[in-house]
């Protein structure tokens, strides 16, 4: 009985120098706590490896994490209900908008009066397709082509953007490849790069200088409210 017990208190002991907790000895053990504390209370307390700092620190978060990414999905959610189904007039003004920001626009210093849109969201080219649709603009009169840097799967992304824009993707232009730099580290890189999509709508300088007026009506109207 004398010998077990003596095992116990080293193997305790062997478990403590290891940096197990109490809890961990006595549940390995099957021994009362108060025993493990008696036996190894003259030894160092363990230190935590950077590893088990950092599964605790993630377990003690955790919770909070996912409260946090339920409250955005809702505050999400209850924002997209708010919008509701949009009327003509409010696609038309935030097409301008999304134009003006997002498109080619003409320079004194370079004129060139022509409707181009390039992103990489495909939400934002189906907006902005919606808002073409509204304007009149025929689908023949639209061209597609893909912007990708070279080292990518070019052909995947233009059957993924031939689909955003609902054509065949034997009909896109052809794709223009941006160089590699190996020095740069680029973060939009694995299976969810696209890179971008440059959407012209031909015979367009009537539209575009259409689009400028309508975005300083904009600017007009919004600072009358001012």
């Amino acid at each position: 009985m004398v010998h077990a017990k003596t095992e116990m208190q080293t193997r305790a002991r062997e478990l403590r120098l290891a940096g197990r907790t109490y809890d961990e000895i006595v549940a390995e053990l099957g021994v009362a706590k108060s025993s493990v504390s008696l036996w190894v209370r003259d030894l160092p307390k363990p230190q935590k490896s950077a590893e088990q700092m950092h599964e605790m620190q993630e377990a003690r978060w955790a919770p909070h994490r996912r409260a946090q990414a339920v409250k955005r999905i809702e505050t999400k959610l209850d924002a997209a209900h708010e919008i509701g189904r949009m009327t003509d007039r409010e696609l038309f003004l935030v097409g301008v908008g999304l134009y003006w920001s997002e498109g080619a626009k003409s320079k004194p210093h370079r004129l060139s009066e022509r409707v181009t849109f390039i992103n990489s969201d495909p939400d934002m080219i189906q907006v902005y397709l919606a808002w073409l649709s509204l304007l009149g603009v025929r689908p023949e009169h639209i061209q597609y082509r893909v912007m990708i840097h070279e080292n990518a799967d070019v052909a995947r992304s233009e059957r993924f953007w031939a689909d955003v824009a609902g054509v065949d993707a034997a009909t896109l232009k052809k794709t223009t490849l941006k160089k590699h730099n190996p020095a740069t580290v680029r973060k939009n890189v694995g299976e969810s790069y696209h890179g971008c999509l440059v959407v012209d709508v031909l015979k367009s300088a009537d539209l575009y200088r259409r689009v400028e007026g309508w975005w300083y009506g904009i600017v007009v109207g919004a600072k009358a409210t001012i």
